[in-house]
């Protein structure tokens, strides 16, 4: 009993500020406020509902997973940029000759401002892709693919804004 209770006060009383089970690693006596700007398009090639979809999952991430206060500007920590690309490539061909699989790709250029350690500012870019069978139309998967990829990259930059790992 004594081992017991032992080692639910060594447990309770060691206390890792600031990180949490999704990743996140963020020092809250610093780091209070987050701006997210809204990230335009800049591809060539458009899908309307893309940026909706990206920047209302790029929201919900932080909003979800961290206690940041989403603030319009001047945040202790800001994020920034735009949808580069949006494009289609054949992935595979069949043995007859012809397209089997289409990726789909998306890239995003970031620009992160940490206010309070600019020594973790970066200028990156973040590209998600998804394949799927030439034999469907993409009008018909598009929402689906584009939803994953942009939670593919919203995960990436999460993990390199405020994951730290």
């Amino acid at each position: 009993m004594l081992l017991v209770g032992c080692m639910a006060l060594l447990l309770s009383s060691c206390a890792f500020k600031g990180y949490s089970f999704n990743g996140a690693s963020i020092d809250y006596s610093k780091t209070k406020t987050i701006t997210i700007a809204d990230f335009p398009i800049r591809s060539s090639y458009v899908w309307g509902p893309m940026a909706p979809i990206f920047n209302n999952a790029l929201k919900d991430e932080f909003a979800n997973h961290t206690k940041l206060i989403q603030v319009r500007r001047n945040g202790d920590l800001k994020i920034e940029g735009e949808i580069t690309q949006y494009s289609q490539r054949n992935k595979s061909v069949s043995s007859e000759g012809y397209s089997a699989q289409t990726e789909l790709s998306m890239t995003v250029a970031v620009r992160f401002t940490n206010n309070t350690n600019h020594q973790e500012d970066f200028e990156r870019q973040f590209t998600a892709t998804q394949v799927y069978e030439t034999t469907q139309n993409l009008s018909s998967v598009q929402e689906e693919l584009v939803t994953q990829m942009c939670k593919d990259l919203v995960d990436q930059i999460f993990n390199a804004t405020v994951a730290n790992w």
